[in-house]
Formats: structure tokens, sequence, C-alpha cells
């Protein structure tokens, strides 16, 4: 059981950093419910302290996510129209074949959204630049902690090696 607890849990982690780029796909929390099957296992001693303080640390940023793009757009005058217009263009731009979609389709979609908001393009063109400087800070953010926690999951592993792999001592 403790095998299958550990590849699942590395999964996650795994999951978690793929989930810092995709909108759908919550980054932080998946790689700590990773963190968490690692702390069930039987050879690994349950560090309660560690699991609350990243659990917190994963819903902040969780939350942040929200609302750190909303704010970007804001500080530069967009409206909402902008921020789901960089929802829609994040989403078009993965699912697109267009080389750094993922960083084009954020910025044309708050473009165009501010434009059907009937913005004129120097208004459209900032807040467009608000919301994408927001999703890339938060991007970043999301990507530094589940870093951080898969590098956690591998430091723990390693600790408890002859715990979870007897058969390789």
């Amino acid at each position: 059981m403790d095998i299958a607890l550990l590849i699942i849990g590395f999964i996650l982690c795994l999951l978690g950093i793929i989930g810092s780029f995709l909108p759908v796909l919550p980054g932080p929390p998946v790689s700590w419910v990773g963190l968490l099957l690692l702390h069930l296992t039987a050879a690994v001693s349950e560090n309660w302290w560690l699991l609350g303080v990243t659990g917190v640390i994963a819903l902040v940023v969780f939350a942040l996510d929200y609302i750190i793009p909303a704010v970007g757009t804001k500080k530069f005058g967009g409206t909402k129209a902008g921020m789901i217009g960089t929802t829609i263009g994040l989403i078009v731009g993965i699912l697109a074949p267009i080389p750094f979609g993922i960083i084009i389709g954020p910025f044309v979609g708050a473009f165009l959204g501010e434009l059907s908001n009937k913005a004129d393009n120097k208004t459209a063109l900032k807040a467009a630049f608000g919301s994408f400087l927001g999703f890339l800070t938060g991007t970043f953010m999301k990507f530094v902690v589940t870093m951080i926690f898969l590098g956690i999951f591998i430091k723990t592993v390693w600790e408890y090696r002859e715990g979870l792999f007897p058969f390789l001592s």
C-alpha cells in the first residue's frame, strides 16, 4: 500500500506543476495532496506541522491566483471583460498549435475582451498588459510553490528510503 501511496503522491506533485500553468487544475493544492499521501505511508513519520504550513501556503497561493490578475487588470484600468478574455485566451493559447500560445493567448484574450467592452485601443492594450502581468505573476508563484513541494516530497522519500523500499536494503 505504501508504494501505491508513494506513486500516486509523486504523480500528484507532477500534476501540481502542470496545474501551475493550466487554469483548470489547481496546482498547489494538488501538489499538497501528494505530500499528504506521502505522509500517510507507514514508513514516513507524520509531520503535521509541515503538512499544516504547506497546506496553508497552498490555500493562500490558490486564493491569490484569483486575486492577482484582477488586481493587475484594475491597476491598469481593465474590466471584468478583460479578465474573462484572459482566461479564454489562456485556454485557446494552450490548445492552439502556435509557439508561445500560453503566453500570447492571455494577452490577446484580455485585449479582445477589453475591445468587446467598448474600450479604445490604448485602454484595451494597457488593461491587457495589466491582466497579462497578473497572470504571469500568479503562474510564477504557483510554479515556485509546486516545485518546492516536489522538492519536499523527494527529500522526504530520500530520508525514509529504507522504510519505503525495504527490498532495496
